[in-house]
């Protein structure tokens, strides 16, 4: 399909990204117009009644003013051939990312992974366009972590890259990217190098909030650590331990399986990756390696961690063990001298003399004290 035809079927399509009573996506542009800029950030939906967020033009790395609506707007880029249109989306349905996918000759099957999300971290090229996945972690505040506390949630952003376009897919409530944008509009020289400094400002922002929740439940590890290795360390509850470890298999899902992505951004030639933003994804690729070296190393204390705990419930376990044969020995006296004589037999010892009862008794006194001495001495009770 040739670019003139993408255009005149999104101009057709009248209600393209779903919006009712608006007019499609140049009710979109012109809603744009008349209405600030917010920040979508979460849980709120885009204020134009659609999934779209944002919708900017960038020339020489500075925010020109969008005239006419979207499809005359990338009409002008590619006719100008220079800049490039950023549009934003928050979890879009298939009828309003349809006429998107047309407009921009987006691949079917990038499609279906932008908005069914649910993805692993990768990276795709798909002719001219690149497609990128990143899992968005965020740190899930808890004032005391519980066998059902929630660590660590996360999120998706799928990110289209093409010569003279960025389009941006955010799944979850949390990884806005306002500001970040905001930052990139600060520097105009690294926005300038096109979308592929849009698409590392994206991975630098996603790996940079990884090192922020890797730090932040570095301190729950350092509590249940000292927890359980506290006086009363057996008593720590063992399920804080298993559930930080499946806390931390969603973070690792997360971080690991993108380590190879990076490293074909950053090594391997790609028509639409300025060769000058190669040197700073290989910076990107060097704070992901933190983060999963962290991880691993986390995974590694829970395991020692949950091995100590084990091993003092064992102990502890071993020495009630002790404590209790030590009471039925102890008790083992009595029981046996009170059987003996209770024996029907005529001639016992000292059965007709007048203290025999207090010497039975004195002599089970003497001999538990002398089991519980001894028990005492060697640690037992």
């Amino acid at each position: 399909m040739t670019m003139a035809g993408n255009l005149r079927k999104v101009t057709g399509l009248g209600g393209v990204v779903g919006l009712r009573g608006v007019g499609g996506l140049r009710g979109v542009a012109r809603l744009a117009r008349r209405r600030p800029r917010v920040d979508l950030s979460h849980p709120a939906r885009s204020p134009l009644g659609s999934s779209v967020v944002n919708c900017v033009t960038y020339r020489e790395g500075s925010r020109v003013p969008v005239g006419g609506d979207l499809v005359r707007t990338v009409e002008l880029v590619r006719k100008s051939g220079h800049g490039f249109v950023w549009l934003g989306l928050h979890e879009p349905t298939n009828a309003e990312f349809a006429g998107i996918a047309d407009l921009f000759d987006l691949h079917p099957l990038a499609v279906e992974d932008a908005v069914e999300a649910h993805q692993r971290p990768k990276v795709e090229r798909y002719g001219e366009t690149l497609f990128a996945v990143f899992k968005t972690v965020c740190y899930v505040e808890h004032e005391q972590l519980t066998a059902t506390s929630e660590v660590v949630d996360t999120g998706e952003i799928m990110v289209f890259v093409g010569p003279d376009f960025v389009i941006t897919v955010r799944h979850g409530r949390h990884g806005s990217l306002g500001p970040l944008r905001e930052e990139l509009e600060s520097d105009p020289g690294q926005l300038a190098k096109g979308p592929s400094a849009v698409l590392h400002a994206v991975a630098d922002h996603v790996i940079d909030d990884y090192l922020d929740v890797v730090d932040a439940v570095q301190g729950d590890i350092d509590q249940v650590e000292t927890d359980v290795f506290a006086e009363n360390g057996a008593r720590a509850d063992p399920g804080r331990i298993y559930q930080l470890k499946r806390e931390l298999l969603e973070l690792k899902r997360a971080v690991v399986p993108l380590s190879r992505p990076l490293q074909d951004l950053a090594t391997r030639p790609m028509r639409v990756v300025d060769p000058e933003i190669q040197a700073y994804f290989r910076d990107v690729s060097d704070h992901l390696l933190r983060a999963t070296e962290q991880i691993a190393a986390f995974d590694e204390l829970l395991n020692s961690i949950l091995q100590a705990h084990l091993a003092q419930v064992t102990v502890a376990q071993n020495e009630d063990m002790r404590k209790i044969t030590a009471w039925a020995a102890i008790v083992a006296v009595p029981t046996m001298i009170c059987g003996v004589y209770g024996m029907n037999f005529a001639h016992m010892p000292e059965l007709h003399w007048k203290y025999g009862y207090g010497m039975a008794i004195g002599l089970i006194t003497l001999a538990c004290l002398s089991l519980y001495r001894g028990f005492r001495r060697n640690g037992w009770l």
